[in-house]
């Protein structure tokens, strides 16, 4: 029997979203956000492994859109990613306590279902795993399966934690919309290259005709 999964997602208040950005995106940037974590949550809830999508945000403009696409939103206590993820989990697990839970950052503008259904399946191999960003830095996905602690040491150099930390990293071929998370113009462009959803899509091109900028 294939395993199943809660994903958390964590959406941070608009006006502290995309920072590095801002230059690039003016006043639009809030909704650059929202689309973005809209793509993510869209992507997810289309995933087949997927059985549920919980949002944890403390931003009522993030919580309308992305419950309106079926998320179930918590509220983020606010005292920092990680404790907004395990606020998240300990949700899901009161939903579903046979379930693996997984966190996925919101911010994958081009994730593919399939793609994130790759990284699940192999998930489901390990007690915990993780999926690096394309820069080998940083972390997009982290999972338990069911029933396991749910640990996760995203911030910084959070490959390295969780390394540390005795997670699995999955190496997989034919995942990079789940590993393109986007912080800057270059990542925002990398994303365009692989296809974004329709929520960023239609931001970018009213913002940007001819192409995100390069800086």
């Amino acid at each position: 029997m294939s395993i199943r999964w809660s994903l958390v997602i964590p959406v941070k208040t608009l006006v502290a979203a995309k920072t590095r950005l801002a230059a690039a995106t003016g006043p639009h940037r809030t909704r650059l956000a929202v689309a973005v974590a809209c793509d993510t949550v869209t992507a997810a809830l289309a995933c087949p492994p997927v059985a549920r999508v919980i949002v944890v945000t403390a931003d009522p403009a993030a919580a309308g859109p992305l419950g309106a696409l079926g998320a179930d939103v918590v509220t983020d206590p606010d005292r920092g990613l990680n404790t907004a993820l395990r606020t998240g989990a300990a949700h899901a697990v009161r939903l579903a306590p046979g379930d693996a839970v997984g966190a996925l950052q919101a911010d994958l503008p081009a994730l593919r279902p399939a793609e994130l259904a790759t990284a699940l399946t192999a998930a489901s191999e390990f007690d915990q795993s993780f999926v690096p960003d394309a820069l080998d830095i940083g972390t997009t996905f982290y999972g338990v399966r069911p029933g396991l602690p749910f640990e996760p040491r995203f911030g910084g150099e959070s490959r390295i934690k969780h390394l540390g930390g005795g997670a699995k990293e999955l190496r997989l071929d034919g995942i990079d919309s789940l590993r393109r998370d986007v912080d800057t113009p270059d990542d925002l462009r990398a994303a365009v290259a692989l296809g974004l959803g329709r929520h960023t899509a239609a931001v970018v091109a009213e913002l940007w005709p001819a192409g995100p900028p390069t800086r």
